[in-house]
């Protein structure tokens, strides 16, 4: 359990707040590139970290992060015209570039020497993995980006969900690093199998283990922290252990063991202290789903499972749509897709969690070690020091992977995530 001023430290992400610092040194995650795909296109607001932004692509193809409110009277640049390479507020015509600099005021005399004392704030973006990444730190600090383990090369085939979630950020972590809850949340969709190691088809995964009690081991490392789900295999018990290993890189995502199609990751962005956008990402493997297939597996397609705004169709007030007909007829939890069961999970929680008085046992240890990592990353902000992950010299994000697999008993998990090999060079 945590403190009530720890449980404030891990959650809270404004910019005044250790946290938030935190994450604001950090590339972040801002929406999706299919978001703001079209040229000229409409503009998107951008809510992430407390904090309310427009993105639009301009003439060109390129992708501009700005503050919301037009800096003239504060009006919303969303309901903007996106045209001939500016977005263009409707109150009086003012109207900016990607970056920042006002190329209009229609409501200015003409040569207004007005025009070349504003600017408005603008933010460096990047499109990767399929996301549109923007820096939201200081503007003198812009540090090179590094890509994300989910997306190695430029090229990388990923196929992404997204679900706005009503709660907090930290709760949704821990829900995705919690290796133990997956043998009784997700029994009906990550079923006990003879195979070989973790496999998957359009209609379940399956595992080589019937264990729902795996023993935990943690380590901590400079961009985060990765540990291991030891269980016991179905073949060959007595010799060896089912190993499932999980890597957390902070603040913002975690790789989750691989089956034998493709890899998963999840992808964790605060829009506010009590939202989340909450990303699931199929990548690399022979037989990466298209996004399509992916988001009609987990039941999250736009329009039938998320609204346009990416809200859940499932909700607290109409109890998820949960199936108890279903549950009798053997679903465990009476919830289609393993990210919906998740949510009613989080969701159940409230907003934010309260860590003062919850019960931790000793399949909860990634748990423990994810609030104490980030609570001291964030206090050691907080004090003027570097945020976590952003120390040289760096682990390469790309070379970062999560591994399972049946493995004899006298290997070292620790072996199979060394970090050494991982070091950018200096």
């Amino acid at each position: 359990m945590l403190t009530p001023e720890e449980n404030d430290i891990l959650t809270r992400v404004g910019s005044d707040k250790p946290m938030g610092q935190l994450m604001r040194q950090h590339w972040t995650p801002v929406c999706l590139i299919e978001e703001v795909l079209e040229k000229d296109g409409k503009p998107l607001l951008v809510e992430v970290l407390g904090e309310r932004y427009v993105a639009f692509r301009d003439s060109d193809g390129k992708v501009g992060l700005l503050d919301e409110l037009c800096p003239h009277r504060r009006a919303s640049l969303v309901y903007g015209r996106n045209e001939e390479c500016g977005l263009r507020c409707l109150y009086h015509g003012w109207k900016m570039d990607v970056d920042g600099n006002i190329v209009a005021m229609s409501s200015e005399p003409e040569g207004s020497p007005l025009m070349n004392k504003v600017t408005h704030r603008a933010y460096p973006t990047r499109e990767w993995g399929g996301f549109v990444w923007a820096w939201l730190g200081e503007k003198e600090q812009v540090p090179a980006f590094d890509p994300p383990a989910f997306a190695p090369t430029e090229d990388t085939r990923v196929s992404i969900l997204k679900i706005r979630v009503p709660a907090n950020w930290a709760q949704i972590h821990e829900g995705q690093i919690d290796s133990a809850h997956s043998s009784s949340l997700h029994s009906s969709d990550m079923k006990p199998a003879r195979v070989e190691g973790a496999s998957a088809d359009e209609k379940a995964w399956y595992r080589p283990s019937t264990d729902k009690a795996p023993r935990m081991q943690t380590e901590t490392t400079s961009y985060g922290f990765h540990y291991a789900a030891i269980r016991k295999p179905i073949k060959n018990a007595q010799t060896h252990h089912y190993l499932r290993i999980t890597e957390f890189v902070a603040p913002y995502y975690s790789l989750i063991p691989p089956n034998n199609n493709y890899k998963v990751a999840s992808v964790i962005v605060p829009i506010s202290d009590e939202e989340t956008a909450f990303h699931f990402i199929a990548w690399g493997g022979p037989n990466v789903p298209s996004t399509e297939e992916w988001r009609r597996f987990n039941h999250s397609v736009p329009g039938e499972d998320v609204d346009h705004k990416w809200r859940s169709k499932r909700t607290l007030e109409n109890d998820f749509l949960q199936d108890r007909e279903a549950m009798k007829n053997g679903s465990f939890t009476g919830v289609p897709g393993i990210p919906n069961q998740d949510i009613i999970m989080w969701v159940s929680m409230g907003p934010i969690v309260d860590r003062t008085n919850d019960v931790l046992g000793a399949s909860d240890l990634a748990i423990v070690e994810f609030r104490r990592l980030m609570v001291d990353a964030a206090r050691q902000v907080a004090d003027g020091g570097p945020a976590i992950g952003t120390k040289e010299p760096r682990v390469v994000q790309s070379r970062i992977a999560s591994r399972e697999g049946v493995y004899p008993k006298d290997v070292d998990w620790r072996t199979l995530v060394d970090t050494k090999e991982m070091l950018a060079a200096e």
